[in-house]
Formats: structure tokens, sequence, C-alpha cells
């Protein structure tokens, strides 16, 4: 199905230095959001396997976790079935001098749910009349609101489908759901293209990240976002670190008293011949 040129793979050594250059500016642009107040939205959508955890990991990873949260919601409850469909979301938007990053969010009605059946097509085109005007109302209220897709060829996805399979440490990321998608592939692209229509607003538009290497879509994505904040340099507050005092008439219990744990590591050092 997929013509989608295989792209040139950025090299690992360019991608490292980038990334921590990037990741860098992120700490930089964290902190004038806790300073200044701003409010932070960045959704992450896309097909199964398109990239969008591993992108969330890399900025997250040098952030605080109290002013920079990963949003990733299970699947709803009986009582949130019973609620307005936005409302579970509204109680995880930021406060000020947060940053919310939403793996995937409210747009499930208008991907999975419609193409696999769990939304009425009430709720799904009351959904795509409503996300509109929902997310102005985000925006007017002061929110930055980044969405973001990420596209990935059918090959590609499969490639990463069977990759996962056969790795101990990510099969964990494979539920039969994913599986389907394969199945599913025009209906995924006919929805993502009405929610298109619908959905990217002035206010909010659809960013798409191109994501057949990995590696160059985490790129582009940080670069991206982090123009699009109005961040300045904010020094952090200085912290003085003082001397210690002297040792006092305190004395250490002994260690055999303690519950300690065995020393794993030991037991892989090789002793000295």
């Amino acid at each position: 199905m997929s013509e989608l040129k295989q792209p040139k793979r950025v090299k690992k050594s360019v991608y490292e230095t980038e990334l921590a250059r990037l990741q860098a500016e992120l700490v930089t642009m964290q902190q004038w959001v806790k300073a200044s107040g701003a409010r932070i939205v960045v959704i992450f959508e896309g097909r199964d396997a398109a990239g969008k955890g591993s992108a969330i990991k890399r900025i997250t990873e040098y952030l605080n976790p109290r002013v920079a949260r990963i949003v990733a919601l299970p699947m709803p409850t009986e009582r949130q079935r019973g609620q307005w469909y936005f409302q579970r979301y509204i109680e995880h938007l930021p406060s000020t001098g947060e940053i919310v990053l939403m793996d995937r969010s409210w747009y499930n009605r208008a991907g999975v749910e419609r193409v696999m059946g769990y939304c009425t097509s009430d709720e799904y085109r009351r959904f795509l009349h409503q996300a509109p005007l929902f997310e102005r109302m985000l925006v007017e209220d002061g929110i930055l609101l980044v969405k973001y897709w990420f596209s990935v060829s059918d090959l590609e996805q499969e490639r990463r489908f069977r990759s996962r399979l056969k790795d101990p440490m990510r099969r964990w990321k494979l539920s039969e759901t994913d599986v389907l998608s394969i199945t599913q592939w025009v209906e995924y692209s006919k929805a993502k293209d009405e929610m298109f229509v619908h959905t990217d607003i002035a206010e909010a538009p659809w960013w798409v990240v191109e994501s057949e290497d990995k590696r160059a879509s985490r790129l582009n994505v940080i670069s991206h976002l982090l123009s699009l904040v109005p961040y300045e340099k904010t020094d952090p507050p200085k912290v003085h670190i003082p001397p210690r005092p002297p040792a006092s008439d305190y004395e250490r219990p002994p260690r055999e008293e303690n519950h300690q744990v065995p020393d794993h590591a030991a037991t892989l050092v090789k002793p000295k011949e």
C-alpha cells in the first residue's frame, strides 16, 4: 500500500549531540514556564507505533515532573462514559507554570472510537462540532495548545509491530487493538482526514510529524515545540551550599541492625587475579 521512500536515517552520533542540545533548551524553557506562569498543553496523536511515546520520553527526560506531566488516560469507567465527553480531560489541564503532554487525548473519539465502533455516529458528530469550540475556549483562556500528528507508513508500522512482538521489553506495548489497525488502515486514514477537516483550526492547528525515522522525528518535534513557546532564558534561584558542621554527639547505629538490600552488583564484579 505504501509508496513512501525509506528516508535516510540520522546518524546516531549526530542525533545524540543535537538531542542533548535540544534537551538543554527544554530545561531552559521549563524554567521560563515555571517563572512566567505559562500553561502549555501538547497533544501527541497518530498511528499506533508511530513514535509518540518515544518522543514524549525524550522531551521529559530531564524535566521536573512537577512542572511537566504526562497524561495517558486508560479506558473510561462506566461513570465517565455517562459524563460530558471532555469532562475527564479537563481535570488534567495545567495550572499556572505547568506543561501537560498528552499521550493520546480527547481525539480518541475521532480515531479509535470512530473506527472500532466504540462510539455512536451522533457522539462522533457531536465531538467534531464541539472539539474546535472546546479548544478555542482553552486558547482564549491563555493556554498554549499544540497538536502533533505522528505520521508513519503502513510498511514501517508493521515492521515496528513485529519488532515489538519479538522484544520482551516492549511486548506490553502491543495490544489486539493495535494489531487490528493493520486491517483498518484505510478506515483510520479516512478518520484522520475528516478529523483534520473539522479540527485543524487557526487557534490550534495540527502539525504533522513525519516519523519513518524515529531519530529525525524526535529532533524535529522538540525543535518545533521550542519554536512555538515564547520562552526567554530565566536563571533559577541561586542555591548556596552551606559548609558542613562538625560532627556532634550523634553515633550511627550498627548497619547490621537494618534490613540491607543484598549486594547483587558485587556478584557481577570479577575478582582481581
